[in-house]
């Protein structure tokens, strides 16, 4: 298994369906295994199929605490959201948290923006999926990511390269996302903090590679 580098507050961003919360289980969890305190804040107030929140029975095994909203699944103000985010940094725990897809879902971003560009140790990291259908091309993709910076008002650190098919994903598909990423690199002027693919898949030539497991499944998939 190959472990990526993390800090101490990790914001995942990205588009519907690219993998941000697939990615944020699996980072929650390795950072777990060292050893450290981690908490999970799940601001996906957009998605109800797919949510860190599904997973609090897993987090609970593994001493990992987490925030959602009260109404989760369902539309609320965003001021009503009761997180303590500025103690939460302070008592020195791991923060990974697990955004909504595209512009819309990054508003919930802007009430937390001042203390979270206020904490160094910090990644804002942007998933990117060459297979989804919206963002097959790197250009909309870099240009989703700007939408996504101005909605929730922080600015990204990092590319995660998440291009799978799901279950069906082998090593060629994700080497033929290598070139679209390092485009999405360059277009951004970020670095590829990540290159995601389950045991097994990962190309030789992968920048920054993240061995990951598949906890998130199709509705139609049994977990």
């Amino acid at each position: 298994m190959i472990r990526m580098r993390y800090k101490k507050l990790t914001v995942v961003t990205g588009h519907y369906g690219a993998g941000k919360t697939n990615f944020s289980v699996n980072l929650a969890l390795d950072i777990a295994k060292d050893g450290h305190k981690c908490t999970v804040i799940d601001l996906d107030i957009v998605n109800p199929y797919f949510r860190t929140a599904d997973f609090e029975k897993l987090f609970g095994e593994n001493g990992i605490d987490i925030f959602a909203p009260v109404y989760a699944n369902s539309n609320f103000d965003i001021p009503s959201l009761n997180i303590p985010l500025e103690s939460l940094l302070k008592s020195g725990r791991y923060i990974v948290i697990d955004v909504g897809g595209d512009d819309e879902g990054a508003k919930a971003l802007g009430r937390f923006a001042p203390i979270i560009n206020g904490f160094d140790d910090r990644d804002i990291l942007y998933v990117i999926n060459k297979y989804r259908y919206l963002t097959k091309e790197a250009a909309d993709t870099a240009a989703l990511m700007r939408e996504i910076e101005e909605s929730g008002s922080v600015r990204c650190t990092g590319i995660v390269n998440n291009s799978t098919l799901g279950a069906e994903t082998a090593a060629a598909a994700v080497a033929d996302s290598l070139e679209f990423a390092e485009e999405v690199s360059k277009l951004t002027g970020l670095p590829v903090t990540a290159t995601c693919a389950i045991e097994g898949a990962m190309p030789e030539n992968a920048p920054a590679p993240y061995t990951v497991k598949r906890y998130v499944r199709n509705i139609w998939e049994e977990r």
